[in-house]
């Protein structure tokens, strides 16, 4: 049975892509469901599903930046609301687009092209590998182009930790790295170390993208107190941090963050 994942920050829609599915394409199974692109990367890295279908504009993290993660572990269809360039991308790198509405006849088109890729498994040929070289600075420009188009974040400054029996104010700059514990986060600042009551996930959309960058489903690292990225076994690597004996993981569906580096 072949799996998928539905990345969609809109839960009718994604019920209306899973219903399509049920009905074209019995043999499929949904295992999971995201509402945007970080959830759909944690969630890929937990169920390994064979499909993804990504919707384009996602807050947080888009559809774009989730597929540089995923890569060519998966059969990767992006979902778009009608967007002239997004279209232009996606047919001159040959890949498949769903345009919101989808459209039933339009899916099971889709449908059968996935169904012929995931029955054959050609070995990787020079070709393949040039059009992937082709469509990665496109989809660089596209993820830039939703940046730009994206309404302006208010960015954390602060971050409230509970330190003894005092509430300790610490500046987002001094923060390290961060690193989930279940429903609570430890924040690794210059000063020292708190848990404080709010998840990764929440924290990783308030921070600044230019300084914070997620390098596992459970860790958040500052780039500037990075020392070096080396390279491990199954396109993972660890994280060695500027004075300090720490080693964090990477998970190889956030390796891409280095490889933009």
């Amino acid at each position: 049975m072949t799996t998928a994942l539905i990345a969609d920050d809109e839960p009718l829609l994604r019920e209306r892509l899973a219903g399509l599915l049920a009905r074209l394409w019995p043999e499929l199974r949904i295992v999971a469901q995201a509402r945007n692109g970080r959830e759909a990367l944690e969630q890929f890295d937990e169920h390994a599903p064979e499909v993804v279908f990504l919707d384009v504009h996602m807050p947080g993290l888009n559809g774009i930046e989730a597929a540089r993660g995923i890569g060519r572990q998966a059969q990767i269809v992006f979902v778009t609301a009608y967007d002239q360039y997004a279209v232009q991308a996606f047919e001159h790198g040959a890949i498949d687009y769903l345009v919101k509405p989808v459209d039933e006849a339009r899916l099971a088109d889709t449908v059968q092209r996935l169904r012929t890729r995931l029955a054959s498994t050609p070995a990787p040929s020079a070709a393949a590998a040039a059009g992937d070289a082709a469509l990665a600075p496109l989809l660089d420009r596209l993820a830039e182009r939703l940046r730009q188009q994206a309404p302006p974040a208010a960015r954390l400054q602060w971050i409230k930790a509970s330190v003894g029996n005092s509430v300790r104010l610490i500046p987002v700059q001094e923060v390290i790295y961060l690193r989930s514990d279940e429903k609570y986060t430890l924040v690794v600042w210059e000063g020292g170390e708190a848990l404080i009551r709010k998840t990764i996930r929440e924290l990783a959309d308030e921070l600044d993208p230019q300084r914070f960058v997620q390098i596992h489903r459970s860790v958040i690292v500052a780039l500037p107190f990075v020392a070096q990225v080396v390279r491990g076994a199954n396109e993972t690597a660890d994280v060695h941090l500027r004075g300090r004996g720490e080693v964090l993981p990477v998970s190889r569906s956030w390796l891409h963050v280095f490889r933009q580096m």
